[in-house]
């Protein structure tokens, strides 16, 4: 099976799911953003994959958002995903992609439901917070 993260090795949050892929028993691709970013026709596919819109993925912390102006309701989505591709570093991260779906890691358990083997035990996150597995269930 193949799954794909787009990750910023920088980020704890990425981290932690990059983590939680290889303790499911899954190696990814990983896909440095920052190095190599999506094109746009990438980019909106993940968007529509995830079924959210280009403002849900804009990340504000660490980025040039607020002296762009990108809180204002005036830009259209074209115009976000534009922003986007000229400054990646405003792509929330990490995009986990798999065959059973693509999902915003945020928190990182999140990546859990799209895992072909989502069982990975007692996981601990960089921050201490334990992440556990029951069968039947996702993370807790």
């Amino acid at each position: 099976m193949t799954i794909t993260i787009c990750h910023n090795p920088q980020c704890g949050t990425s981290r932690n799911t990059l983590a939680m892929i290889r303790q499911s028993g899954e190696e990814p691709e990983i896909i440095e953003y920052l190095k190599t970013p999506p094109s746009r026709a990438k980019l909106v596919e993940l968007i529509a994959a995830m079924g959210i819109t280009p403002r849900a993925l804009l990340r504000e912390k660490g980025t040039p958002f607020e002296e762009l102006g990108l809180a204002d309701p005036k830009w259209s989505d074209d115009e976000l995903i534009d922003a986007m591709l000229k400054h990646p570093i405003l792509i929330n991260r990490p995009i986990v992609v798999t065959p059973l779906g693509v999902v915003l890691a945020r928190p990182s358990k999140a990546v859990l439901p799209i895992l072909p083997n989502p069982d990975i035990g007692h996981f601990t996150k960089e921050d201490g917070e334990v992440v556990t597995y029951e069968s039947g269930k996702r993370a807790v």
